[in-house]
């Protein structure tokens, strides 16, 4: 099985996210129409640690689900051969979102992706955020194209 990957640039060509909302480095291990995973190196710099939190800084639950979103959004670009970034991928649905142990400065987060149903335009996965082997979050999500 051919597995390709996506560094910054071409994930730029894909999808309209830029700073400081793009929160994805690369995506490796792309299986079209089945999976992905998605990277993130976290750093200090990241523009929410200020103020969340100042004294203990914590890669924010909804920015962690943001980040398997545009993982899964390369994966349906990469899938439909779409290299259009006006074309969106918009979140539907969250379900079953749990937050297991905190993302800090320093964590390599590796966002794995795995697609559920595909129906028309509308995609359903599973999502995880993985560091050090150690599961960090998880949720189902759905998401329709819209070019």
């Amino acid at each position: 099985m051919n597995k390709e990957c996506c560094n910054i640039d071409e994930i730029k060509r894909l999808i309209p996210h830029r700073y400081p909302f793009l929160l994805i480095d690369k995506v490796i291990d792309i299986v079209k129409n089945e999976s992905a995973t998605g990277i993130k190196n976290v750093t200090v710099n990241e523009p929410y640690f200020p103020g969340h939190f100042p004294s203990s800084p914590v890669v924010p639950g909804v920015l962690q689900i943001e980040s398997m979103a545009q993982t899964a959004a390369v994966l349906v670009a990469k899938s439909l051969d779409i290299s259009d970034p006006s074309a969106l991928v918009l979140l539907t649905t969250i379900d079953n979102a749990k937050f297991r142990r905190p993302v800090t400065p320093g964590d390599v987060m590796s966002l794995s992706i795995t697609v559920q149903k595909m129906r028309n335009k509308l995609w359903k996965f599973e999502g995880k955020v993985i560091v050090n082997s150690q599961k960090m979050s998880e949720c189902e999500f759905s998401a329709m194209m819209r070019i």
